[in-house]
C-alpha cells in the first residue's frame, strides 16, 4: 500500500481534508503518509481471530460524578453578561417564522 503512494495521492487527500500544501510540503507529507501506511501494514498482520472487538483499549468504569442537588448561580449573575435580556430570560435573535 505505502508503495503504491504518489504526490497524486498526497495533493488528493489535501483537497479533501481541504488543506493546501506547498511543493516542499507535499513531499514530506508524501513520506510520513508513507511511513503511516508502513505500521498500517505491519498491524494487518497480526492475528487477530481470538481477540474481541471493543469499544476501549482499557476497561471503563462510569465516570460521572454522583448527582447532588447543589445551589444553582442567581439569576441576575447568569444573566450580567448576556447581550440581551429582560431582566428574567436571555433574549435570542429569532431565527425560526412563527407564521408556519
Amino acid at each position: 500500500m505505502a508503495s503504491q503512494l504518489d504526490r497524486e495521492t498526497v495533493l488528493k487527500v489535501a483537497r479533501l481534508g481541504r488543506l493546501k500544501l506547498a511543493d516542499h510540503e507535499v513531499d514530506d507529507y508524501l513520506n510520513k503518509l508513507g511511513q503511516i501506511l508502513t505500521y498500517v501494514e505491519q498491524l494487518n498482520e497480526v492475528d487477530t481471530e481470538d481477540v474481541e472487538p471493543m469499544a476501549h483499549a482499557v476497561e471503563l468504569q462510569n465516570v460521572f460524578r454522583e448527582d447532588v442537588v447543589r445551589p444553582s448561580l442567581p439569576r441576575d449573575l447568569a444573566l450580567s453578561n448576556a447581550p440581551k435580556t429582560d431582566g428574567q430570560f436571555f433574549l435570542v435573535p429569532q431565527i425560526i417564522d412563527a407564521g408556519g
